[in-house]
């Protein structure tokens, strides 16, 4: 306990000062007694703290003496307390203590630019028109994290289907707000998204965690297929109407990798069925010139979806059909 005081003493006269001995003891708890204990216990471990009794009296370190307790440099402290405790950390139920930490960084920090970044720059992570909901089983995911214990999913692969499955949990991954649950299921890595765990119940089972895994390789490695080159991974060309430029700039401003005139541009995607979602929401302001596969896919999308609406003013002649009840609905 008291190497505890003497470093927080240490730390209120590195960011405030000179400090009386009554002000000390009123943040520290102690009685004045034994601030004098603390301060002279500090003199003798080499720190060149000044003592003057009396009533205008205090302490203060000599010559503006600073000790680099955190091993941080300044910038390294401002990026830390500009983005250390925002976002996951909330989800995570880690918020309180990632602000309580970073109150203690900038008094160890003292006078400095450790604000500045946090007054100048605002990340916010969540994408528009989404509403964050933490899911309701991330939790209980990272309680089983934590023991090391096998976790039995309720998991739902589609509108009807739920699986179950007995996992070994070995890490949780925050991607742009949505959580993912990186497995083990009978020694092959499995990823889960969290939103879709239907019902998590921690077993009594445990396992022993792989001593050489490496969360980030593991990560790496399975949204490979997704980065740039991967097996399915994609180039389109489409050419854009100009009366639709500016919203098409927002979507998919970031997939954009050339532009050739004439309304045409090229796209990163990753995959055939990501280039159709994120196009057909365009209609035919967007067409696709290349390659042939995202045509053919988004022309069968186009009949598909013409034979379920028909003619805007007359309804499908199936009135029997789940699909013609949802239209006319």
């Amino acid at each position: 306990m008291r190497a505890d005081r003497l470093l927080s003493l240490l730390l209120l006269l590195q960011a405030h000062g000179r400090l009386s001995a009554g002000r000390l003891a009123e943040k520290l708890e102690v009685s004045r007694r034994t601030v004098y204990r603390d301060l002279d216990a500090l003199g003798s471990a080499g720190v060149p703290v000044v003592v003057d009794r009396g009533p205008r009296g205090g302490a203060y370190l000599l010559g503006g003496y600073r000790t680099d307790l955190t091993g941080l440099t300044e910038v390294e402290l401002e990026a830390l307390l500009a983005f250390g405790g925002q976002g996951p950390a909330a989800d995570l139920g880690l918020g309180a203590q990632l602000d309580q930490a970073s109150r203690k960084l900038a008094v160890a920090a003292g006078p400095s630019r450790a604000g500045r970044l946090q007054e100048r720059v605002l990340v916010d992570g969540e994408h528009w028109f989404r509403s964050a909901r933490v899911p309701p089983h991330l939790a209980r995911i990272q309680d089983a994290l934590w023991s090391d214990r096998r976790v039995r999913l309720h998991y739902r692969r589609g509108l009807e289907r739920v699986v179950e499955r007995v996992v070994d949990p070995l890490g949780l991954v925050c991607k742009a707000g949505t959580w993912y649950l990186l497995a083990g299921v009978e020694g092959a890595p499995r990823v889960y998204r969290v939103s879709r765990i239907e019902d998590a119940e921690l077993t009594e089972e445990t396992f022993e965690r792989p001593a050489d895994f490496d969360l980030h390789a593991a990560w790496t490695a399975q949204v490979g297929r997704f980065s740039s080159g991967g097996p399915e991974h994609i180039q389109a060309t489409v050419r854009v109407d100009p009366q639709v430029a500016d919203r098409f700039a927002r979507v998919l401003g970031d997939q954009l990798v050339e532009r050739r005139g004439d309304g045409l541009v090229v796209l990163d995607l990753p995959a055939c069925e990501a280039a159709v979602s994120l196009l057909t929401p365009f209609g035919g302001a967007v067409e696709v010139v290349a390659p042939a596969e995202v045509r053919d896919r988004l022309g069968e999308l186009g009949r598909a979806l013409s034979e379920l609406y028909g003619d805007a003013g007359n309804p499908p002649s199936n009135t029997g059909s789940p699909a013609a009840g949802a239209a006319r609905r």
